[in-house]
């Protein structure tokens, strides 16, 4: 790749091939995938990699393969869970719990599940199917009133997010990259400014999360929309290590419209109603709303009837963007050739993220093109049968 005439003023005078911008888990992964095919590749931020405002935030993840139908996904999950086994074996932290995920499949509405269990069938992917019977003797934590059936996959886990954010940072560095603070945002014509100067480099990854359809109205926000996540963390019993990691897993409830993460390192129990919540990320406090925390006590009655009474020890705002398709974006701004974005969580990109950081890179570099999933163009919305997040 050329070198580019690439420099800041008061910067310093090093040149760079790439930036990067954002320094999420999209953002940070990238950046070190870059560094690792020998990129000079700077990295820029507007706060502090592992902020609280970032989709990345949090302290956990679930990483499991469980993707409906979909193949891609599952097969890029089941990579990720190795490279996260990898990237901590490399770093000395603790990255990846493999604590297992419990699928919940709601009485009349189990398409979703339904074709993950014939995906994992015929992919080979380990897994169990429990009645509500055997869901009560294996999983007590869980009241299985109203299910069908679970699908449990014991080689699912959490990934500690906020560590992997930092993780991966600091492994950029050690391979050479630079992290810069500084706000980017684009010009009327979708064209990247830093400081009021235009932003050049042979290659420019944009990975801001929610914050991408704000900087390209024109291309990426009509398909992007921003959902509020309100997340609560609740205590453990008195003496019990019934809803610790060791003896409980990761859950999805869709019929409830919730999901959860058992206690670890302390955490409590994490669990989380998803009610579509509107914000402004500039400008609205990263604050749980009281409604929310009656639904999720409400929620906690009904399916953890073993948490009833015990007080919520932490609280997280998180936000995710989806797309139609709830597939990732991967593709290049159809304007500026150079600048490749990179992003669409659509909630499940996290514990993809080496895997969607090496991909992305490799696209940067003109190794391969993209996929046609995650084209810009093209996008509609799917049934939760071929949905890959049952959404």
């Amino acid at each position: 790749m050329q070198i580019t005439r690439y420099l800041q003023e008061g910067y310093s005078t090093l040149k760079h091939e790439a930036i990067v911008v954002g320094a999420g888990i999209a953002g940070s992964m990238t950046a070190l995938h870059l560094a690792r095919r020998g990129v000079r590749t700077r990295l820029i931020d507007r706060w502090e990699p592992g902020h609280s405002r970032a989709s990345s935030t949090d302290y956990n993840r679930v990483i499991r393969a469980i993707h409906g139908r979909d193949e891609f996904y599952t097969r890029w999950a089941r990579e990720s869970i190795l490279r996260w086994m990898e990237l901590q074996a490399e770093t000395g932290q603790k990255l990846y719990y493999q604590c297992g995920a419990l699928i919940l499949a709601t009485a009349g509405h189990c398409d979703w599940e339904d074709a993950t269990a014939e995906t994992f069938t015929r992919m080979g992917v380990p897994f169990y199917r429990f009645s509500p019977d055997e869901i009560a003797v294996r999983f007590p934590q869980f009241d299985p009133t109203g299910i069908s059936y679970a699908l449990y996959e014991p080689e699912a886990g959490m990934v500690m997010a906020h560590r992997g954010v930092l993780a991966a940072v600091d492994l950029f560095k050690k391979a050479g990259g630079v992290v810069d603070r500084g706000h980017v945002v684009t010009d009327e014509n979708e064209r990247l400014m830093l400081n009021g100067k235009p932003l050049e480099a042979d290659l420019v990854v944009v990975a801001t999360g929610p914050w991408m359809g704000e900087m390209y109205p024109r291309t990426i926000k009509p398909i992007s929309r921003v959902v509020g996540v309100n997340v609560l963390y609740t205590s453990t019993p008195d003496g019990s290590t019934a809803f610790d990691h060791d003896n409980m897993p990761c859950w999805i409830d869709h019929g409830q419209g919730s999901f959860g993460i058992p206690s670890c390192e302390g955490s409590g129990v994490k669990a989380a109603v998803v009610i579509p919540d509107t914000i402004d990320l500039d400008k609205d406090e990263r604050l749980i709303r009281r409604e929310t925390l009656n639904r999720t006590r409400s929620y906690i009655r009904r399916r953890l009837p073993g948490l009833v009474g015990q007080q919520v020890v932490d609280s997280k705002f998180n936000q995710i963007a989806l797309t139609p398709d709830t597939h990732f974006i991967v593709d290049w701004h159809p304007a500026h050739k150079n600048v490749l974005l990179a992003g669409g969580c659509s909630g499940h990109l996290y514990k993809h993220g080496p895997v969607f950081g090496d991909f992305v890179a490799g696209v940067g570099v003109r190794d391969y093109g993209t996929a046609d999933r995650f084209k810009i163009a093209g996008r509609k919305k799917l049934s939760p049968k071929e949905s890959p997040s049952g959404r």
